[in-house]
């Protein structure tokens, strides 16, 4: 049974595959399927984000997390580089932990 659903789950991600290289370029080149694509990796980039520091265990949690989160923006605004970004949050949402 688990062999089933293994070869069943390649051949639809292979058939998914196919599909994407079947479409038409007329279509690819379109300016709104265009902008979809292009926006696409952000809205699920930010889904995960939102998902991994308001969630625990299906509940809504709101804690250090949120902060870091927080921090991390403040930090994109000011364009700092990306591992200041990281290091930064992390250090805020260490300190809001500790006290």
């Amino acid at each position: 049974m688990i062999w089933a659903a293994i070869i069943g789950a390649g051949i639809g991600c292979y058939l998914l595959k196919l599909a994407g290289f079947s479409i038409p370029s007329w279509v690819l080149d379109h300016p709104v399927v265009e902008r979809v694509a292009d926006l696409i990796p952000v809205a699920l980039l930010a889904a995960l984000v939102a998902v991994q520091v308001l969630a625990t265990d299906g509940a809504l949690v709101v804690d250090a997390r949120l902060v870091g989160l927080a921090a991390a923006v403040v930090l994109l605004l000011l364009r700092a580089p990306f591992l200041v970004v990281v290091f930064g949050a992390a250090l805020v949402a260490a300190l809001v932990r500790l006290v």
